[in-house]
């Protein structure tokens, strides 16, 4: 554990003394003294620090430390969930990887694919670029693509058939939460709006138990709609005997269920505790290794660049509704752009100010984004939301230019996560330029420069302090 000591670390984690106000490797056993003494404490890792080629190592890492101070199974530390109530219905999802795109576009390039099914996905608009499904799906000859998308996106645009989906106001459906709450739950959906008009599509469920029935395989899918199929799961729930809703008959617990909208047992919970396997520490640690930006380098002139799912928009989904796209970012306030937040003084190196259009440029391919300096930003990191840059869809979704709506995803680099497959999305590094370009940036916020935190009078007001501070003056 040597290499892991933190005199060895620092340098390697860019943490340096401006950030710690002190020693930073100083700074690093105290707060590890501190997760230590105070219990419980929870280590939680995601995100970045698992979107890495590393990102296993780094999640494996961080989740150990909660066996190192007690924290896994105690109250107020990590709590294990238990089983699905349903024995056919498994309590996670089974979510495909890059690797697994990769395979099926190859499968799609090959001709070894002849039918693809499309429902609550974009992969073309949610893919890296360097992926090249779009092309894949171009020059097949004998591929038979059907979307269920509700409404129109960059993959539907080139499907032969379009079945669009009830919106999920319009649709029955149930969840196992994931994760749980550290016992059994099941929630279910139901309709709360018609559809409009003298419009009435099948549901995706609906139009699969069609299928199954008419090509002769009701023996696997026997139910004649969705919501009597979950009706056949309420009353296995009801079998149960236990949970939170009584009821005499399975009548009467369905329409419980539905005024609930969900059962739960807190009495079943998941394993108290799970004993670590033998050296699990030093497996881990052989299991250590940089994370790999090949690609554009690790040259001065390049940076980190840091995506991050839009606050409503997410990756694109919900680009094509007006409302999300006018909900500001909560800490930029931008709207209906595709913005590149940098730090304040690394925008002063590159001579660019607010509203300038910056072309990021990795190895596969390049965007541009209009420029937000923020203090908040680390100086060798550049950050870019998910979401916009749809090519197809309504005109919310597509009618910004080059200069306001970008895919981010079209310059990740194809970089997966070892011992996952996952994209490493937090793995590119990417060189900035100036366009000469400049436009009006969509934000509600006023032009009010950041201030240093101590310097006004009226910060007194309202001042918080540690539980040690509070104690020393009482």
């Amino acid at each position: 554990m040597d290499a892991f000591q933190p005199e060895s670390i620092v340098e390697k984690a860019g943490i340096t003394s401006e950030m710690t106000g002190g020693n930073p490797a100083e700074f690093i056993k105290e707060l590890a003294r501190s997760f230590a003494s105070h219990r419980p404490s929870i280590a939680i890792g995601g995100g970045s620090a698992g979107a890495s080629s590393n990102g296993l190592f780094n999640l494996e890492a961080i989740y150990a430390l909660n066996y190192l101070v007690g924290s896994v199974g105690e109250e107020g530390g990590i709590k294990l969930n238990p089983g699905s109530p349903w024995s056919d219905v498994p309590s996670t999802s089974n979510v495909g990887s890059l690797d697994d795109w990769i395979r099926i576009t190859e499968q799609i390039r090959n001709g070894q694919t002849k039918l693809l099914l499309l429902h609550g996905a974009d992969p073309i608009h949610g893919l890296p670029d360097s992926v090249d499904l779009r092309n894949a799906i171009i020059q097949a000859e004998d591929l038979m693509i059907i979307s269920f998308s509700p409404f129109l996106d960059d993959t539907s645009a080139l499907a032969d058939l379009i079945l669009p989906d009830r919106v999920s106001l319009e649709d029955w459906g149930d969840d196992i939460s994931e994760p749980g709450p550290g016992y059994q739950m099941v929630g279910l959906q139901q309709p709360v709006v018609n559809p409009l008009g003298d419009v009435s599509p099948l549901s995706f469920p609906d139009v699969l138990l069609t299928m199954a029935q008419e090509l002769g395989k009701e023996s696997q899918l026997p139910w004649s709609n969705f919501k009597n199929m979950l009706r056949e799961g309420s009353d296995a729930l009801f079998e149960l005997n236990r949970g939170s809703i009584e009821a005499s008959t399975a009548d009467e617990f369905w329409n419980n269920l539905l005024k609930r909208g969900g059962w739960w047992d807190e009495d079943f919970t998941g394993p108290s505790y799970v004993q670590p396997s033998a050296g699990l520490l030093k497996a881990i640690a052989n299991k250590a290794s940089d994370p790999d930006f090949t690609g554009i380098g690790m040259g001065e002139d390049s940076y980190y660049l840091m995506p991050f799912v839009h606050n409503t928009l997410l990756d694109g989904y919900n680009a094509h509704l007006p409302w999300l796209q006018s909900a500001p970012d909560p800490l930029s306030t931008v709207t209906w752009q595709t913005w590149v937040e940098l730090n304040d003084k690394t925008a002063d190196k590159l001579n660019v100010k607010e509203g300038d259009i910056l072309r990021i440029e990795s190895s596969k391919d390049s965007i541009r984004a209009v420029v937000y300096p923020t203090p908040a930003a680390p100086p060798d990191v550049i950050s870019v939301p998910f979401g916009q840059g749809r090519q197809y869809g309504s005109n919310y979704a597509t009618s910004g230019n080059g200069n306001e709506s970008s895919n981010v995803m079209d310059i990740l680099e194809t970089t997966q996560v070892d011992g996952t497959g996952s994209l490493a999305w937090a793995g590119t590094r990417v060189r900035v330029s100036k366009t000469g370009e400049s436009i009006s940036i969509s934000k509600l916020e006023g032009d009010a420069r950041a201030v240093e935190i101590g310097l006004s009078p009226a910060e007194d007001i309202i001042k918080t302090i540690t539980p040690d501070h509070l104690s020393d003056h009482h």
